[in-house]
């Protein structure tokens, strides 16, 4: 049975829709978990809803202060064993209407800072002789997406650079690795028309849209003494939607 005790757990963009469920089953699972997010209220309410959790407000496009924040973490937490990269944004506009602050905000926010999280959160975790980092990807990385041009690029940027760094210290006992989550239930897919619905999942071969659950039972696999001997890897969660879908993809 998979089991986090004593294990001391980040997690970013805690407060939205993924970032709850995997809060939920690193406490479930009994981690120590710290959870940062950009929206103060939500994070009140996650510290209200798991009276066990830190909770630390933090924007991670502030690129300058990561190696900070990231000290911080570690002091308060009394280490570093897990960090879940989950926070991003995404800016939608076809490619010749798509302003370049808009490419360059979605590729800083969600593969820069990732990186500069990823980087010295694995300094901490080389002195620990212990580590687990695993990225949120997306379908869309893998696929491409009308009018998500900045969004797929920056989580295939993730993608690689999981590999590049899963083989920089697989020797220093620390793994790296991927989710790409499909289309999953959350607010917002639940105001998607209904006829928009049934489009999308009549394109997944299970026939259903996935949940924040599924892809958190993944990423705590992941992060286990189970999937000690499994690095770069990329595990897709969406009903088999990627390896069926040829034509137009839409994510919200």
């Amino acid at each position: 049975m998979i089991n986090f005790k004593n294990k001391k757990i980040l997690i970013t963009g805690a407060s939205g829709g993924i970032g709850n469920d995997l809060v939920k089953k690193f406490i479930e699972l009994g981690g120590n978990v710290l959870g940062t997010g950009t929206n103060s209220d939500k994070l009140d309410s996650l510290k209200k809803k798991y009276p066990t959790i830190k909770v630390k407000k933090f924007d991670i496009s502030e690129h300058s202060r990561i190696e900070e924040f990231i000290e911080n973490v570690n002091l308060e937490l009394g280490g570093l064993d897990v960090v879940i990269n989950n926070a991003g944004k995404n800016i939608d506009n076809l490619s010749l209407r798509l302003k370049d602050e808009e490419w360059k905000k979605v590729i800083d926010i969600n593969l820069t800072s990732t990186f500069l999280l990823s980087k010295y959160s694995i300094k901490k975790m080389i002195k620990n002789k212990f580590g687990r980092i695993v990225n949120i990807t997306s379908v869309v990385g893998h696929t491409g997406n009308i009018g998500q041009t900045n969004y797929a690029a920056s989580k295939a940027g993730i993608v690689g650079m999981s590999k590049s760094l899963a083989i920089e210290y697989a020797k220093k006992n620390i793994t790296i690795n991927c989710v790409s989550p499909g289309f999953i239930v959350s607010d917002m897919t639940m105001n998607i028309a209904e006829k928009v619905k049934l489009y999308l999942t009549s394109r997944i071969p299970m026939g259903k849209l996935g949940s924040g659950e599924d892809v958190s039972n993944c990423v705590a696999f992941l992060a286990s003494d189970q999937a000690a001997y499994i690095t770069g890897e990329t595990i897709h969660v969406n009903g088999g939607m990627y390896m069926s879908w040829q034509n137009t993809l839409i994510i919200y």
